[in-house]
């Protein structure tokens, strides 16, 4: 998908505006590389000030603004000499420790003119699924904000492994957004809504609102610019659309060069409404920020207890254990079919379990020490799939 040549921001109708932006206090704003950088690598300061420009106004009414952003990569490539974005993880991150510093001092530079201060926040996935990585993560975010500072966010390219990739910063930025429990998220590319097909093409029409899946049925959805510097597309944002307004927040789609119109309310771009109450946080986060290490297979009396009444699993009830992980890391729970039915944070490692299988706690604490009175899996580090 692209953007349609010439096209304007387009004005409140009849004076309205979405009460649902306006009436956001905490926001949290995601650009893409393509909307940053020019097409040889290397920031476009100009955008960069734009949105900075923006999103110093928003700050001056009283909100918190979070932002994630891309480009560290995508920064890093000119200094270093390269055309385009590596594919091999290793020159992904030595780009990205070169970009990284690049992109923060360039943000820190702009926003000094609005008179306000950043903070650069790395994440990897581990950071916000294992319980003390995650509550740290947003204490450090809800005391950036309580200081009137402006997190930045990105992932840490720098050491993260495939094992531990966010995948995408769209992704990021709804899972972030649930984090600090915003108000609105808002995704900013080169594209400026969710169009029904190509909007280059005569047919193709810019959906206006998206109340639910029935208004998704039917549409072609691109995946990644044309850009090259970036790893998304909309693809990525509907999904991350997906997951912020599983969490109860609204999110727009729009391009970068409509932030303005978009976060003063005008219809601009696409509104995705949100689909239901809000769910726990950091169960929310184990259950679409994570990538199972391993498998529980459960028989039917443990699927019962776990997916049916909410209990903790027990050893009792594990028939068999796949994968190699250690205490502390997310694992399947599946029914004896293999379906997963649920994800949950395991208390063992890998190799200790097989010898604990079809045991009670109980026995286990006779035989082995207290140390083992433990559930494998606690229902509190439990989420339903």
């Amino acid at each position: 998908m692209g953007t349609q040549p010439g096209r304007t921001a387009p004005t409140t109708q009849n004076g309205r505006v979405r009460d649902a932006v306006t009436a956001a206090r905490r926001v949290v704003v995601k650009i893409g590389s393509s909307s940053l950088t020019t097409a040889t690598g290397g920031l476009a300061d100009e955008r960069v000030d734009a949105l900075v420009d923006t999103l110093g106004r928003l700050a001056a009414e009283g909100r918190e603004v979070v932002l994630v952003s891309s480009g560290a990569i995508a920064a890093g490539l000119s200094p270093l000499g390269l055309t385009r974005r590596p594919r091999d993880l290793a020159t992904q991150q030595a780009a990205a420790s070169v970009g990284q510093g690049l992109l923060i001092g360039r943000y820190a530079a702009s926003f000094a003119r609005h008179r306000l201060t950043v903070g650069q926040v790395l994440l990897t996935v581990d950071d916000v699924t294992r319980r003390a990585h995650y509550r740290n993560a947003y204490r450090t975010l809800r005391k950036l904000l309580d200081l009137r500072a402006v997190p930045i966010v990105n992932e840490n390219d720098t050491v993260a492994t495939e094992e531990i990739r966010f995948g995408d910063n769209d992704r990021l930025a709804a899972l972030v957004a649930a984090l600090v429990h915003a108000d609105l998220l808002v995704l900013l590319s080169d594209v400026d809504a969710l169009w029904t097909g190509d909007p280059t093409r005569p047919h193709s029409t810019r959906i206006a609102e998206v109340h639910g899946e029935d208004d998704l049925a039917g549409i072609t959805i691109g995946g990644a610019g044309r850009s090259g510097v970036g790893t998304g597309g909309m693809v990525t944002k509907v999904e991350a659309a997906r997951i912020a307004t599983g969490f109860g927040i609204p999110v727009v789609l729009t391009a970068a060069d409509l932030v303005a119109p978009a976060l003063a309310g005008e219809p601009v771009g696409t509104l995705f409404h949100p689909q239901r109450q809000r769910p726990a946080a950091r169960l929310f986060w184990l259950a679409h920020a994570t990538s199972p290490r391993g498998r529980l297979h459960l028989d039917p009396g443990a699927v019962a207890a776990v997916v049916g009444r909410r209990k903790s699993l027990l050893p009792a009830g594990i028939t068999a254990v796949d994968g190699t992980f250690t205490a502390g890391d997310p694992v399947d729970l599946v029914d004896a079919g293999g379906a997963p039915v649920a994800r949950g944070l395991v208390n063992y490692d890998a190799v200790e379990l097989p010898g604990l299988l079809g045991r009670s706690t109980s026995e286990l604490a006779a035989a082995l020490g207290p140390a083992y009175e433990r559930e494998v899996v606690h229902r509190d580090d439990l989420v339903l799939l």
